[in-house]
């Protein structure tokens, strides 16, 4: 058949007689024209123009989008493709219908397809390169389209044809769409000016394209880009040759940083506060204000929801009408089809849609266009959730600063439930906001579902349906009680996470005192319970996939049955399968709405807690020192410029925030005479309590002098600081703070002298986990002299040169691996590092009242007795050595310090970047091992987690799963063969026939239905079963080797790191793992059973799958390198977020002390917005992946059902490939998603094993406990021979071959400088430390023989930070409850604490909170001597004990200790050399050696011996 234009049937085709216009295909042609025009005008344009064009403005992106009307002309542009495609599918569809070919009829809008995809093509380069002259080709070719589709409308009109032909109709929205695109254009000239106006208008890209370190870009890139996601490309790909890092996620853009919706949201929440302030039983709504702060995204996010769901059922839809015209065609082979007049080939609208091809297209691109709405929907609710996450952040952190410090210390506020605040109910709003769109997208899907089935089977679908709603409610029941599990579950592991972080802490303690198995135990009793809970929590969460999995099978039998006996009709396939796949979008909105409720009602909770919180008590604002907490946020608001700047460069916009406190305090602060620095009159404290805990306080603090405060131990001292301070409560009286250097206002001077703020050491270390220049630096400028002097002044350097990297070395959490000495002494550093005005003056105090007042002259003429009773306690030497130092200070303070030039930034910077380099040569050759191990699954950590749940129901569950999907794929098939049968049995059976098929056919359905929905409930039940024995097993091993560690460990290892493993790994492992694994194997055999029953229908479909089966696979391998890394980011950066939250809340004094506010804000904000950007990216990961699972999905449907359509057997089986086809689309991204979930979860399981192949220390001796004498050691008789110690084998010895004798019941001293090995050979008497040479023989025994627990249990030690757990005070002095009362009173008389406990609700019973934290630091040490008195063992060792304590107490506890002790060995390792001048021997260290051993007096004798040094020093 020869090819023509007008086709070969018609004469009158090329006839223009009536006038040429009036000739079809004529008009045609000349719609040709404007088509061929553009393509010969761009394609010169995009292919060799476009190398010499360069743009007029530098930027790094080619994504900046500056042409007005951008994102409608890509819609229009959309639309346009979109009727171009129903235009060439109009044309072939009636072209089938003529005897010849008609060209005319497809061949123009297929130009126009063309044309109109290089029109946007075009568009997009010439906008990224800036060069708006070049649209005037486009804005000519909109006017000729408009100008011949218009005249071919005009001829459709003349020729009468009706608006029910589909070619009117598109014609007529062609002509709308190219005039609106024409509107566009004009309206860049508009507003441009770029031609036909004089001066052209100058743009300049917005600040976070000009800003190198932003990489997020979805706020710019065009539509197209958005809705696929394209510039994730460039990352996820780059992912696979090197790890995703911060650097490659770069910054977050302006309108989503931190500060920016903080700003928003606290703007809203005060106008509620304004709302309720004349009610005061009402409080503030946060709903409101995040409402306010949030809705038009969440609205722009629920449009897209509805969009998405409403062309969700086209798919049912589509397969009614396949299958329908499937069986129509089947039926009427033999009738042959007319032929139509060429003259009038117009196509209804109804005809177009029986087409089964054309429905086949139609349902693809539903499929498609339903997807990228869902994903737009998703993705809109993940960034406004990431939003409000970022400015309740800040609102929290803002609060935690202002917060009164009473509400912290008498536990109304703990740490714990501050940190809850940010790391739960933060993200428990944020996930609320994620589901929120579900809430009232969900009704309606409901709704239409019903009316659609309704319209397919009639009443009986109300049937399917009521069972569906029916069961509905069970499922919220079900997640009611899945709630209150969770609840329990958390309650318990709070508590048993408490216990561990006490027995982490306190493990050196424990096991000294060998309590290791004590604590243990109740670790393990706590774990029970929590295991119970998390059973009732793994029946539910069983039930609820159960539900969800039984639910559509129980709807679909009662539907189908219920038509079966009321229709005379037999079940067409077209019904069966449309309502089959109806029931499956019903059965998500119900299942989901389950979930939805738990989160609303959580996020309810949530914002009262939150709402609690904000409304606390804050620290008085009529102290100076608060400031206004707002101030900061407010100038950073006011420049722009600054905030996205500063964020590397700290100091300028601190100063700049401080500039703009200053003029707020000046107000507030009274003037006072110059000579007094701090003036407290008739003062009044209280910790919020109301009773007084400093009373009567009147006090002068003398400017330029130094001041002491002294007293008993608890008798008010750091509380008057406190006060002075303005962190308690001022019940009457007022403080005063003199305004220092008031005639110097310029910027200089307060940069030279930071006059507001005060440097505090608390008497409780609290260091950063930072370097250790960092935490004496504090915030100010280097300065090396000062610096230098600084160290010295507290003989850090010797500390310093101890550290691995000096001053470099990072401090760990709490300071974990400093002793508690250097720990205080970096404090001080750090105080007195700032360039404050630092005071100090003696006070005596007693019971909260001040004593006495003045200086030490006045007090010897006043009070003779308190003089001389100090003159005791202290030599003259001390107060000597005091002034010298005040001399140093002031000389000190007298120079003006410039900031010293040092650029360490910069330094550090070229070091890393040498570094990166090295690094990156090294690499090159195991580069392919590296990328080989990222690519793989875990498979051998997954075999390892699946086997310590046991065999047995491993093999249990593998069986029944497949056993389930097998029965599942039968229903199905079942239900086609039934139908299809029924249909072509209709005619030929008699009635009896048909009842007893009929009979037949239902209680096969029924049976293998019923079967089905048991199979469901056990399979769900054997993976929970199986993951619950997993995670007990696995938490009862890591416990038991934890414990059993060696101490080495614990010095070596963060406390958070193993704590981690306790929390986060375990809390994986408890509740992740198993229903990841459940879903992951449920969406993936429903994808192989998918693609198996489709390939048994139509076998052709296999080719096909060919290569969308490597699409796939790349795909998935691409993602799951990208998530991994993406994840670990988001966990890597949460964790620095969380701690700074709880350093600050512990260091709350000295922040507001310091003045430093802003300065930890500004950090606060950088750890959220890093946090938040490695979120963004991985919430744009996961659309990246789903919405191109869900493109190859649609890809599926269209293949199955275009083979289904040309080679099916019968139309039940056409149906049948349709819903499989339509099930794959909605699991092919789940099993990416939870194949990469599971592969990061599994790193929990994996970290687990690397703690359970560490070793353990050697419990077993040689002697059988029962061996060693009940009351070994009876003497205290202690040798040392030749001892040689290291912490480890591959590590330097700390103690060489050290001999002494030491006789039993002698007191013996031991000392030396830092680090001269004094601890160590503490620690060798309880075997803590190797001793790999030499030995230590106690009353004949040698300890190495020894089981460790006997020999730990038999002595005693008073470590020097003293530590108390949570618990009654009878529990802290004898956790193995063995004492009576009486013995545990005479220990607390001994050790002065028998008054102060007696006068506690419950004596012994009184309480202890974490930590100890109720009693002050030397009560602490008196419990922990008194513990030590209540284990009757003879040998007690003291290390540094007293370091804590006041002299007045710790000279009466030298009495004791000489007294109670007198026929027992002590052995008191000094942190002042003056307290073991009366010992019978003294052994002095230096560098692991012994180098003296002899009494006091002997050793003095020595003028250059190093006893002597060390005396004269007063070290």
């Amino acid at each position: 058949m020869r090819l023509a234009f007008c086709g070969n049937d018609n004469a009158s085709a090329y006839n223009i007689s009536a006038g040429v216009l009036r000739n079809v295909c004529f008009v045609d042609a000349l719609n040709l024209v404007p088509h061929v025009f553009l393509l010969f005008i761009t394609f010169p344009i995009l292919f060799i123009g476009w190398g010499s064009q360069s743009s007029k403005v530098q930027i790094h992106h080619n994504t900046w989008l500056h042409f007005p009307g951008h994102n409608l002309r890509w819609i229009l542009t959309f639309t346009l493709l979109f009727m171009h495609v129903c235009e060439i599918a109009e044309g072939i569809v009636s072209d089938t219908q003529m005897k010849s070919r008609h060209l005319h009829l497809f061949l123009p809008a297929i130009m126009g397809f063309v044309a109109a995809t290089v029109s946007i093509v075009y568009y997009h380069n010439i906008e990224t390169s800036n060069f708006p002259k070049l649209l005037l080709a486009l804005f000519l070719y909109w006017i000729m389209a408009f100008v011949t589709k218009t005249i071919k409308l005009v001829r459709y009109c003349q020729d009468g044809v009706p608006f029910s032909q589909l070619r009117f109709c598109i014609t007529g929205i062609m002509v709308i769409l190219y005039g609106l695109l024409m509107a566009v254009e004009i309206n860049v000239i508009r507003v441009r000016k770029y031609v036909f106006f004089m001066n052209p208008q100058k743009v300049k890209p917005p600040e976070d394209l000009q800003d190198l370190g932003v990489r997020f870009l979805q706020p710019f890139v065009n539509l197209l880009s958005k809705a696929t996601y394209w510039w994730m490309n460039t990352l996820i790909i780059s992912a696979h040759k090197k790890p995703v890092d911060l650097k490659a996620i770069g910054k977050l853009p302006i309108a989503m940083r931190a500060l920016t919706n903080y700003v928003c949201l606290k703007e809203a929440y005060e106008e509620q506060k304004k709302k309720v302030e004349d009610h005061p039983n009402r409080s503030p709504s946060i709903w409101l204000a995040m409402y306010s702060a949030f809705g038009r995204p969440i609205l722009l996010s629920s449009t897209f929801r509805y969009l998405a769901d409403l062309l969700g059922f086209a798919g049912p839809l589509c397969i009614s009408g396949i299958v329908q015209g499937f069986q129509n065609t089947t039926n009427n082979t033999n009738t042959t089809e007319k032929v139509k007049d060429p003259s009038n080939s117009y196509l209804s609208s109804e005809e177009f849609l029986r087409n089964v091809y054309v429905l086949a297209v139609l349902l693809f691109l539903a499929l498609i266009l339903q997807r990228t709405f869902l994903q737009a929907s998703y993705y809109v609710t993940t960034e406004t959730g990431i939003n409000l996450r970022g400015a309740l952040l800040a609102m929290i952190y803002n609060k935690i600063l202002r917060l009164s410090t009473s509400n912290l210390s008498m536990g109304e506020m703990t740490l714990g439930q501050i940190n809850n605040l940010v790391a739960i109910e933060t993200n428990q709003l944020m996930w609320f906001l994620f589901l929120c769109p579900n809430l009232w997208a969900m009704p309606v899907q409901i709704i239409m579902g019903v009316i659609l089935l309704y319209n397919l089977l009639g009443v009986s679908a109300l049937v399917g349906a009521a069972v569906i709603v029916l069961l509905a409610p069970i499922q919220y029941f079900i997640a009611t009680k899945l709630a209150e599990a969770q609840k329990s579950t958390l309650d318990y592991s709070t508590e048993r996470l408490k216990k561990t972080n006490e027995i982490l802490k306190g493990i050196k303690l424990l096991k000294l005192y060998a309590w290791e198995h004590i604590f243990c135990t109740s670790v393990e009793e706590t774990r029970m319970k929590e295991l119970t809970s998390l059973k009732t929590f793994a029946l539910h969460t069983s039930l609820s996939i159960f539900m969800n999995a039984a639910i559509p099978i129980a709807a679909v039998l009662a539907t189908f049955v219920t038509y079966a006996y009321t229709n005379d009709k037999p079940l067409q396939p077209a019904q069966a399968f449309a309502s089959l796949s109806l029931f499956h979008i019903l059965v998500t909105p119900l299942f989901l709405l389950s979930t939805v409720v738990r989160f609303a009602v959580k996020a309810i909770v949530s914002v009262q807690k939150l709402n609690e919180f904000l409304l606390s008590d804050e620290i008085g604002d009529d102290s100076w020192r608060g400031g206004d907490s707002s101030v900061p946020y407010e100038s950073c608001k006011k420049h722009t410029g600054l905030h996205t700047k500063a964020i590397n460069r700290r100091q300028p916009l601190r100063y700049q925030l401080e500039s703009y406190e200053q003029p707020k305090r000046k107000h507030t602060r009274p003037l006072e005479i110059d000579d007094v620095a701090i003036k407290v009159t008739n003062g009044y404290f209280s910790w919020g309590s109301g009773l007084a805990t400093l009373s009567n306080i009147n006090i002068r603090i003398p400017t330029g002098q130094m001041t002491m405060i002294v007293g008993q131990v608890g008798c008010g001292k750091s509380s008057l600081l406190l006060a002075i301070l303005g962190e308690m409560q001022t019940l009457e009286g007022k403080v005063h703070w003199s305004n220092v250097n008031e005639m110097e206002p310029s910027f200089e001077a307060s940069k030279s002298r930071n006059r507001y703020s005060v440097a505090y050491a608390a008497q409780k270390p609290w260091l950063l986990n930072a370097t250790v220049e960092e935490n004496i630096i504090f915030g100010s400028p280097f300065n090396k002299q000062r610096y230098k002097a600084v160290t010295d002044a507290c003989s850090l350097q010797p500390d310093i040169d101890l550290l691995p990297f000096g001053d470099q070395t990072e401090i760990g959490e709490r300071g974990i691996n400093l002793s508690g000495g250097q720990r205080q002494r970096i404090c001080v550093a750090r105080a007195l590092y700032q360039n404050t005005n630092i005071v100090f003056l003696i006070i005596a105090m007693k019971d909260g009242m001040v004593l006495r007042e003045g200086t030490l002259k006045d007090i010897q003429n006043k009070d003779v007795e308190l003089y001389e009773h100090w003159k005791t306690l202290m030599n003259r030497q001390d107060q000597e050595l005091e002034k010298d130092m005040e001399a140093d200070q002031t000389t000190l303070e007298r120079k003006t310090l410039r900031r010293a030039m040092y650029p360490r930034e910069s330094k550090s910077q070229l070091e890393d970047e040498d570094e990166e380099e090295e690094e990156e040569e090294d690499e090159d050759d195991n580069m392919s091992t590296v990328l080989r191990l990222r690519t793989k699954m875990p498979w051998k950590t997954c075999w390892r987690y699946l086997t310590s749940g046991g065999f047995f129901l491993l093999f249990l569950m593998i069986f029944s799963k497949l056993l389930k999907h097998s029965v599942i794929v039968a229903i199905d098939y079942w239900l086609a063969t039934w139908t299809s049968m029924d249909n072509a049995n209709e005619a030929r059976n008699t009635d009896e026939d048909k009842s007893t098929e009929k009979a037949y056919h239902v209680a096969v359905f029924s049976i293998l239905s019923g079967a089905g929905i048991i199979l469901c409930l056990i399979t769900s039940l054997t993976v929970e079963w199986m993951g619950l024995t997993a995670a007990k097993n696995l938490h009862h091993n890591l416990l038991n080797k934890i414990i059993l560690g060696p101490i080495r460990f614990f010095d070596m290892t963060p406390l958070g790191l193993i704590l981690n493993r306790f929390s986060a790994d375990t809390n994986i492992i408890d509740q992740h793992i198993p229903p990841t694994l459940e879903s992951l194997t449920r969406s993936t055999l429903l994808c192989l059973s998918a693609i198996g029953m489709i390939s048994y229908a139509t076998p052709w479909f296999l080719v096909a799958l060919v290569p969308l089966g490597i699409a796939f696979y790349f795909i998935q391998k691409y993602f799951r390198v990208a998530s991994k890394d993406l994840q670990e980011l988001d966990d890597s950066t949460q964790l620095p977020l969380l701690c700074h939250f709880s350093e600050t809340a512990e260091g709350l004094t000295t922040i507001r002390a310091f003045g430093h506010e802003a300065r930890f804000k500004q950090r606060m904000l950088e750890l959220t917005d890093t946090n938040n950007i490695a979120y963004l990216f991985l919430s744009a990961a996961n659309r990246w992946l789903e919405v191109r699972t869900d493109y190859l999905g649609a890809c599926i449907v269209l293949t199955a059902a275009v083979t289904s359509i040309t080679e099916g057997p019968h139309s039940g089986f056409v149906g049948l490939g349709l819903l499989y086809a339509l099930t794959i689309t909605n699991y092919l991204n789940w099993v990416v998603r939870n194949l990469a979930d599971l592969e990061v979860q599994m790193g929990a399981v994996k970290k687990v094993h690397s703690f359970l192949n560490m070793e353990s220390e050697n419990y077993e001796g040689y002697l059988d406990p029962s061996q060693v004498p009940k009351d070994w050691p009876q003497e205290g008789e202690i040798k040392i021979e030749n001892l040689c110690v290291r912490y480890e084998n591959n590590l330097k010895p700390v103690l060489k071959h050290v001999k002494a004798y030491i006789k039993p019941g002698q007191k013996v001293g031991i000392c030396g400088r830092t680090g001269s090995g004094k601890s160590s050979l503490s620690l060798a008497f309880f075997r803590m430390v190797d001793i790999f040479d030499g030995r230590i023989v106690i009353d004949g025994i040698d300890i190495s023989k020894l089981p460790l627990h006997t020999l730990r249990s038999r002595l005693s030690i008073i470590l020097q930070d003293p530590i108390l757990f949570s618990g009654s005070i009878r529990f802290n002095l004898d956790p193995e409850c063995k004492c009576t009362d009486d013995r545990l009173w005479e220990a607390l008389e001994i050790a002065q604490l028998k008054n102060m406990v007696k006068s506690l609700p419950g004596g012994l019973d009184a309480m202890v909170t974490e930590g100890g934290e109720n009693f002050s630091v030397g009560q602490r040490q008196l419990f922990c001597l008194a513990r030590a008195f209540v284990r009757k063992s003879s040998i007690l060792i003291m290390d540094e004990a007293t370091a804590s304590i006041d002299m007045a107490t710790e000279n009466i506890l030298q009495k004791v200790v000489m007294t109670a002790f007198a026929d027992r060995t002590v052995v008191t390792i000094a942190h002042r050399v003056s307290h073991i001048l009366d010992a019978n021997i003294i052994l002095v260290l230096s560098g692991g050696f012994l180098v003296e051993c002899d009494t006091a007096s002997n050793l003095l004798l020595k003028e250059d011996g190093l006893f002597t040094t060390l005396v004269k020093t007063h070290k």
